[in-house]
């Protein structure tokens, strides 16, 4: 049989489809071929039942290759992934990313005598930074992965277990790659990570992701554009905050991790902010950049969630002035203390669901509305696709240049993105 090129499958996460990228730098490398790698996801009980059925269906279209699972859902229960009949070897988070363990499965891709069917170490015991580094993720925007796991306990969340605790990646190693990404003609980056506003709490003098945000900025002066992912507000340090108010390449558009808009139920989560918190930074964040947009992950139905809790949630949405919303139905994730709390029935789960997505997409209509006359600058992801500087899409009826950034003027919107 012809060798062929190992096939990727990613779930979940933004960094998850980076280190898949990486994966593939790694096995092509190792000269691995006939592979399946499934990249699987924790955050859910769902995200594990759908990281099975993918592991089946390309087991049924693929039959002579060996399938390989790793991800957070390998990691968490390795055990229940072993005992799938379609799946030939398991690794973990951490192994995923060293060279060794490609090079060994290259070489006895079925296990026999050199490796073991299960390689899922310890990932608590990691302490070096985050993983293989790679140049160019992304066709349009580039993603730098700086800092992977997470310190904190949140009740509902088994991340941690499966990323394991905070590391960060130097900073002088991210302005480098930036530098090389630059020169490849990106114009945009964003910095990844599981709980990116932790960057630095590892590293030497303990400096901050603003910090880390003011250093790009000042020493790649070519970069276009510099966006950051997801982060929890309240450990927004008073760089960022500056760098906010006066870097205008710095993208005015900020995911937040709130979770929920109930004092209660963020003190039950065990998140670390309050209601006002997050109310005050939004104001704040808007203050020293009118432009902002702030999307945010809101979880519907958490235990012990009362009617009278979940509307204070959904006022939330309009209190902190959230554009994006992500919404996530709550389920219970065995290993986490949530899931010993009394729950919430399915079917006010998903009514609760349906009315914040129904919030969220009025509060997207009303910002749309707002960008009509407007000039913005897009980066074009296809001919005739772009996101704005606050990453709204912007439709073009007629062809841009691709992974350009072009200046355009918003004439209206469809309900979902803009035209220009």
């Amino acid at each position: 049989m012809d060798a062929r090129a190992p096939i990727f499958a990613t779930l979940g996460c933004r960094l998850n489809a980076y280190e898949t990228e990486a994966m593939r730098e790694l096995s092509a490398a190792a000269g691995l071929d006939n592979a399946v790698i499934v990249n699987t996801c924790a955050v859910t009980a769902e995200a594990v039942r759908k990281a099975k059925q993918e592991i089946r269906r390309l087991r049924r279209e693929n039959p002579d290759a060996a399938v390989i699972v790793t991800g957070c859902a390998a990691q968490t229960e390795p055990e229940t992934f072993a005992a799938m009949p379609e799946v030939t070897r398991v690794i973990g988070n951490h192994e995923k990313m060293q060279a060794d363990t490609w090079r060994g499965i290259a070489r006895a891709p079925d296990f026999i005598g050199e490796t073991e069917r299960v390689t899922v170490d310890d990932i608590m015991s990691v302490r070096e930074t985050a993983g293989h580094l790679i140049d160019g993720f992304g066709r349009h925007r580039a993603y730098v992965q700086v800092q992977n796991g997470c310190d904190h306990r949140c009740t509902f969340c088994i991340i941690p277990y499966g990323r394991g605790n905070s590391r960060s990646v130097p900073a002088g190693v991210v302005v480098e790659q930036i530098k090389r990404l630059v020169d490849r003609g990106f114009n945009e980056v964003v910095l990844t990570g599981v709980d990116l506003t932790s960057w630095g709490a590892d590293l030497p003098a303990e400096p901050r992701l603003g910090d880390l945000v003011q250093r790009i900025l000042r020493l790649v002066p070519d970069l276009p554009r510099l966006r950051i992912s997801s982060i929890d507000s309240i450990e927004a340090d008073e760089a960022l905050m500056q760098a906010i108010a006066t870097e205008p390449r710095l993208m005015p558009h900020l995911h937040l991790s709130l979770q929920a808009g109930d004092n209660m139920i963020l003190k039950r989560m065990k998140r670390r902010h309050l209601r006002d918190d997050a109310i005050r930074f939004c104001e704040e964040a808007r203050r020293l950049r009118p432009d902002m947009v702030f999307g945010a992950d809101i979880i519907a139905g958490f235990p012990t969630e009362t009617e009278e809790m979940f509307a204070n949630s959904l006022k939330l949405v309009d209190d902190c002035g959230l554009t994006f919303l992500h919404v996530f139905p709550y389920s219970a994730r065995k290993g986490t203390p949530a899931a010993r709390m009394p729950q919430v029935d399915g079917r006010s789960i998903r009514d609760r669901a349906a009315r914040l997505r129904a919030r969220g997409d009025e509060r997207l209509r009303l910002h749309l509305a707002e960008q009509a006359g407007r000039e913005h600058r897009v980066l074009m992801e296809n001919p005739r696709l772009g996101r704005t500087e606050q990453f709204t899409e912007v439709r073009f009826a007629t062809d841009q240049p691709e992974g350009q950034i072009v200046p355009a003027r918003i004439t209206g919107h469809d309900g979902t993105r803009l035209t220009g």
